[in-house]
């Protein structure tokens, strides 16, 4: 007989993890949670420095790229997303940023009540563990660690004060009253060690006779009853399965995956469906569409000294962070960063955020460049261009299409040499006078624009930030509504990066994390006590 569960969580992700804690919570509630990758044993996931191994483990990552970019040289460009428990919190560079508290009421303002900033920050409270304590804006309750940098390069505060010496703000919380400024970012730690979602939601609750989780289980349909999803079919070493959810099936598995397990399955654009040889048992065009990224694009620079991240003794490195904890082993290596409003902006609030890098850093790590030297990202938090993903195959196991269609909008073009400018700026401010050698990207003789806009598009690449490819909305063309309920389905919600109707400005994952949360209240028919007084974020 097939198994049945009153929940089935497709993904073990930054927002599976979630759901499977907060709805199990509930003895009563059987909850499975599937995962198509193992389990979270490599040490150098849980190891803070060890994101730069990471890349060569193959199994922890779904390693997809993107489709020939027309306006980036026809690269295709590398877009890592974890494979694994905890999905990309269990691979990424841990830096907790909510967005701009005016990202949520625009969500609030295109249809979407429930998810204006002050209706949101409960629930990014809720998750929050944070280490400087309990405040209006931060929670020390919840299971997600969040800390400041158990230790800092000093290029890192060298990059601070040159922002300062800028005439940019300092700012020591990038998720208090005001985002704009620049300083030292918090991580999703807890005493030196990364806690991801598994690490902070699953692992502590694994034991909950009510709650079963399967790795290695790759969902390849999501199984319909005329308008009803019933549950899903997922194949396990080799074998085909099923099971079904007595409640409701939910999908997490990101901006990618969640919008290809849907089209698989018969829902979406009809046309893409057909083309892929897969039935039409949904009509539903906006899976897929409305894809949003954040491309960002690198200044290297040569340092004169030998005090980058460049040639460490890993071995050294290593056994001080087993032993005692500490040390270079628990920088995420992005320690430093900030948020401007560039020359282009309106004013109200950042479009640049900035990830300073105490080392050289080409093509995502894999090029090794000689030397020491560092990095500063930036990026253009707010892109206009929109791109989609469309299935290859009706195979699960065949990865889809990304067509991310980078500065097909004039406007994000001028917003990415701006991102260079402001980065030259800092870079170029006496503070880095004792560090700096010379350019190497995009280098001392590149000035002009042609210059500028060729370096753009042989060099810019994604900073990791996929979403809105099911998007939220009480229009005809959302894919799911306000309460995340895939719209014409029963039974079927998202719950992940693909909900977002606009990509906010900043990191996504923590603001996964609070989708997670909230969506967990919508389905057990909570909602979280609040203070109805004085807003306390400011449009910064």
């Amino acid at each position: 007989m097939p198994e049945s569960f009153d929940y089935v969580i497709v993904g073990a992700g930054s927002a599976g993890c979630v759901l499977a804690n907060r709805l199990s919570a509930d003895p009563a509630c059987r909850v499975l949670l599937l995962e198509a990758g193992p389990r979270d044993w490599n040490p150098f996931i849980h190891m803070p420095a060890g994101l730069a191994q990471l890349i060569k483990f193959k199994s922890l990552n779904w390693n997809y790229e993107t489709e020939p970019e027309p306006n980036l040289n026809n690269r295709r460009l590398y877009w890592p997303r974890g494979k694994v428990l905890g999905g990309s919190s269990s691979i990424n560079a841990m830096c907790y940023v909510r967005g701009h508290a005016s990202d949520y009421d625009d969500w609030r303002d295109l249809g979407n009540p429930g998810w204006g900033f002050d209706e949101v920050l409960p629930y990014f409270r809720r998750a929050e563990d944070q280490g400087r304590g309990e405040s209006e804006m931060h929670g020390t309750d919840g299971p997600l660690g969040v800390a400041d940098l158990q230790h800092v390069n000093e290029l890192s505060r060298v990059f601070i004060q040159a922002a300062e010496q800028a005439e940019y703000f300092r700012n020591v919380d990038f998720n208090g009253p005001v985002q704009r400024g620049f300083g030292l970012y918090q991580v999703t730690q807890r005493n030196g060690r990364r806690c991801s979602t598994a690490r902070g939601y699953l692992h502590p609750v694994k034991k909950r006779p009510n709650l079963t989780v399967r790795t290695g289980a790759l969902s390849s349909r999501i199984l319909l009853d005329g308008q009803r999803a019933r549950g899903i079919e997922y194949r396990r070493m080799g074998v085909t399965r099923k099971v079904f959810a007595e409640r409701e099936v939910l999908l997490c598995g990101g901006a990618i995956n969640s919008p290809q397990l849907m089209m698989i399955s018969g829902i979406g654009p009809a046309t893409s469906l057909e083309r892929a040889g897969v039935k039409v048992a949904h009509e539903l065009a906006g899976v897929g569409a409305n894809l949003q990224d954040h491309l960002d694009v690198m200044t290297l620079t040569r340092c004169s000294q030998p005090v980058t991240y460049d040639h460490l003794n890993e071995l050294m490195v290593g056994l001080k962070y087993y032993l005692y904890r500490e040390g270079i082993g628990t920088s995420n290596i992005a320690e430093a960063g900030g948020f401007l409003a560039s020359g282009l902006s309106d004013g109200r609030r950042p479009d640049v955020q900035m990830h300073f890098v105490p080392a050289l850093l080409d093509d995502h790590g894999r090029n090794r460049l000689p030397g020491d030297g560092y990095t500063l990202h930036a990026c253009n938090l707010r892109p206009e261009s929109r791109g989609r993903i469309e299935l290859r195959s009706s195979e699960p196991d065949t990865a889809p299409a990304i067509f991310a269609n980078y500065l097909s909008e004039s406007s994000d073009v001028e917003m990415m040499l701006e991102c260079i400018r402001c980065s030259r700026e800092i870079l170029a401010q006496p503070a880095f006078r004792p560090f700096r050698a010379h350019e190497i990207y995009p280098g001392n003789d590149v000035t002009d624009r042609d210059g500028l806009l060729g370096f753009i598009r042989s060099k810019a690449e994604s900073i990791y930030h996929p979403v809105g490819t099911c998007r939220m909305g009480s229009d005809d063309d959302a894919v799911v509504d306000p309460e995340l309920r895939v719209r014409g389905i029963d039974g079927l919600r998202v719950v992940d990066a693909s909900v977002m109707p606009t990509l906010i400005g900043g990191n996504t994952n923590a603001p996964v994390i609070m989708i997670a949360e909230k969506a967990a209240d919508l389905l057990l028919g909570r909602q979280i006590e609040r203070d109805d007084g004085a807003r306390v974020a400011e449009a910064a």
